[in-house]
């Protein structure tokens, strides 16, 4: 969610800082500011809304101290106004934090006893107050975050720096991320390599629980219980990964089309081109011929690609699969056979309900099995195997090309536990494989459609609601492609199994709505039409997605019918992608809505 950066350094820092920061906005962000020590004093810079605005206050109101802490905050307690926005600070110390401290109410009441005033509405000021408290009572700094954080409940980060402190910052995490960098003569601090990729390529990641003392030319580890530890310093790839926009008006834009190249490379991974057959992870601890059940758990996108996926599993695997959100999961107490597998999806890896689901099954005796695009977050470290999807930096807040390379990796996996169940023969295996293969072609033609639906997008952007439908594995698609018109064009949408339309969402079709129908030409296809019917006869006005066979089949008047390739019914979902998540990005487009940084949503949730 929000970003943290930290710099010791040789010369002025704020800018420095600034410029880590703006490698955080796909973060999420409402305010931003920066603190250094001048004279061995705290003094602040702090804007809300763009980081554009901090860097006008910093160039009328410059800041030259070499030792800073900088931060992009996206609202949990308290407006995104200038007063809440980060770092706080008391006369000992400026602090930045990511995440949330549950118990601040009880802890604000009882600063505020002890004689504390407090200047915002935010949780993070009770972290100052306390530290400022125990510095008072003559700790020294360390020892006194060491003292708060006992006294913290919650999932979080901190960086600290502290007045006549001029080589010295502190940083903590418990459930969120956060990283070291290791410069010559210079250090930094960070909840995301890429923010500091323009410093150094040498990384140590924390683990959770751990605190760091730095200094220009060291970093002290601390574990939980205080013990000084080492963790490993890494040479990271952010620096490779660092991206623009290129020639494309979004974000969003361009990763949608680098997805036949991103679903290319995943693929690779599981794939062998030649014998097209897949390549399991090795040295699995569990026996896919084992296992009498399958968990999946995720959030948001990622959870209709782990709806998807039960589809193959069950269909390729003969293997039963439940698929929960984990902001549900994990406060159920579902029951779980010991020794079963759980597969957790996530872009970030550190998408906080996920984690704790992750970690209530490992309670529970189950493997653990992690999709990630960041194979060193939290939760690929705490699983016992990862599965990495090749998306590469996702900056837009809206996932679509994670989205798709977890469909990859998920359809990988379920082949390949056919096969090592005997659910697939070496022959079906082939022809599913071969499948796979094709799909990043069918994705580049897919985007071809980019120009008709640019077009008809403007009759879209005129509707105040939307209904998406779709059968089989078009169902958890058409709940993806409502999620996606909603969080950036803020038009109101829903997806729903096409079969379920006269329970309910028919009472909503008139001649006003507009009705996306995902119809691949398959052996339900048939039902799907009925129920377009059933639109048509209202007045809806429908779009149709589907192939050449379909739109011969369908024979109705619609408002626009979108016609892609034929291909196996396995990889319709990656490749129907494609048009859904054009039509909500051009409908944005046409709205105006910030594309890439919708309001209200950040691109990693780290907290409840």
């Amino acid at each position: 969610m929000c970003g943290i950066v930290g710099i010791l350094g040789k010369e002025a820092v704020a800018l420095p800082l600034v410029d880590a920061l703006r490698r955080l906005e796909y973060r999420g962000y409402d305010s931003a500011g920066v603190a250094t020590l001048e004279g061995g004093e705290i003094v602040r810079r702090r804007a809300e809304g763009k980081l554009r605005n901090l860097e006008s206050k910093l160039g009328r109101d410059p800041l030259n101290g070499t030792i800073g802490i900088g931060h992009t905050r996206w609202a949990t307690h308290g407006r995104p106004t200038e007063a809440n926005a980060h770092p706080h600070a008391t006369g000992r110390l400026a602090v930045v934090h990511n995440g949330i401290i549950e118990n601040f109410r009880d802890l604000r009441e009882e600063l505020t006893a002890d004689g504390a005033r407090f200047q915002s509405d935010t949780d993070t000021e009770v972290v100052a107050h306390l530290v400022t408290r125990e510095i008072d009572r003559g700790l020294t700094p360390l020892a006194a975050v060491h003292a708060t954080l006992v006294r913290l409940r919650g999932a979080f980060s901190l960086g600290f720096i502290f007045a006549g402190e001029e080589d010295l910052i502190i940083g903590a995490r418990r459930g969120s991320p956060l990283a070291i960098g290791y410069g010559d003569g210079e250090m930094y601090l960070g909840s995301d390599a890429i923010a500091l990729a323009p410093f150094t390529d040498m990384v140590a990641y924390l683990d959770d629980g751990d605190s760091v003392a730095l200094t220009h030319n060291s970093a002290t580890i601390y574990d939980d219980a205080r013990r000084q530890v080492h963790r490993p310093v890494q040479k990271s790839q952010a620096s490779a990964m660092i991206v623009d926009k290129g020639n494309h008006r979004h974000f969003m834009s361009k990763e949608i089309h680098e997805q036949p190249e991103v679903v290319s490379h995943t693929l690779a991974s599981f794939v062998d081109m030649v014998d097209e057959t897949i390549r399991l992870p090795e040295n699995l601890p569990f026996d896919w011929r084992n296992l009498r059940r399958l968990t999946i758990s995720a959030c948001g996108t990622a959870s209709f690609a782990g709806m998807i996926a039960k589809y193959w599993f069950e269909r390729y695997a003969r293997l039963p699969v439940e698929v929960d959100i984990a902001s549900e999961f994990r406060y159920r107490e579902a029951p779980l056979e010991e020794g079963g597998l759980a597969i957790f999806v996530s872009q970030s890896g550190e998408t906080a309900d996920t984690l704790a689901a992750l970690r209530y099954c490992k309670e529970q005796g189950q493997h653990t099995l992690a999709v990630v695009n960041v194979p060193t977050s939290t939760i690929a470290r705490d699983s016992d195997v990862v599965v990495r999807t090749l998306a590469g930096p996702e900056i837009g807040v809206a996932s679509t090309k994670a989205f798709t390379c977890q469909l990859a990796a998920l359809a990988s996996l379920a082949i390949g536990a056919g096969k090592a169940r005997g659910t697939l023969s070496v022959e079906q295996e082939r022809e599913l494989v071969h499948a796979l293969i094709e799909t990043p072609r069918l994705m580049a033609e897919a985007l071809h459609l980019e120009h008709e639906i640019e077009s008809f997008s403007r009759d879209l952007a005129k509707a105040s609601d939307v209904l998406y439908l779709g059968r089989g594995t078009s169902y958890p698609l058409s709940l993806e492609g409502a999620l996606k018109l909603k969080e950036i064009s803020y038009i109101h949408a829903e997806g729903y199994a096409a079969g379920e339309l006269k329970h309910g969402p028919i009472a909503l079709i008139d001649e006003t709505m507009p009705v996306v129908v995902i119809a691949p030409y398959d052996h339900i296809f048939e039902k799907t039409v009925s129920n377009m019917q059933e639109v048509a006869a209202r007045g809806g006005r429908i779009i149709l997605i589907t192939d050449a066979k379909g739109a011969a089949a369908a024979s109705m008047a619609t408002l626009k019918t979108l016609v892609l390739p034929e291909m196996p019914a396995l990889v319709t979902p990656l490749v129907y992608s494609v048009p859904i998540q054009l039509l909500a990005y051009h409908t944005a487009v046409i709205i105006g809505t910030d594309v890439d940084q919708p309001r209200n949503l950040a691109k990693s949730v780290t907290v409840e």
